[in-house]
């Protein structure tokens, strides 16, 4: 016989349990400035989350596989490998985390593209209430 777990306050059918609990987020951006600035909304928000800075694309695929990211916040223009490209590679790394491209960019071919590789868009300047729309999503 098979039983179903309650809540013991109502005796109806338990809520299934949704993972909760501490996340890691990988902020990937050239300018240390705003790394630091989405580091501390991220922290003050969560406090018990693993923030992991990257200030380049490669640097952010070399991490990538170690840190497992729930969550990714990635600039568009970087030296070197640029946020679509690495967005569209970690994608294929890490296909449950959410990515979302945080730039000033807002050109609709950008928006196209990551639409295209399945990440999502938002404009910079990174504020307390774009971070807490994006931290919601991997709660």
């Amino acid at each position: 016989m098979t039983t179903t777990p309650t809540d013991s306050s109502s005796g109806s059918p338990a809520e299934p349990a949704t993972p909760t609990g501490p996340r890691t987020v990988l902020i990937v951006d050239d300018s240390r400035v705003s790394r630091l600035v989405a580091r501390q909304y991220i922290v003050t928000l969560h406090p018990d989350w693993t923030v992991v800075e990257a200030g380049t694309g490669e640097e952010a695929l070399a991490k990538a596989p170690e840190v497992q990211p729930q969550l990714v916040l990635m600039d568009v223009n970087m030296p070197g490998m640029g946020g679509l490209a690495c967005a569209e590679q970690l994608r294929k790394l890490l296909p449950d985390a959410h990515i979302s491209l945080l730039t000033a960019n807002v050109q609709d071919a950008t928006r196209n593209r990551a639409s295209e590789i399945g990440v999502a868009f938002m404009e910079k300047p990174i504020t307390p209430e774009r971070i807490a729309r994006l931290t919601a999503l991997v709660r």
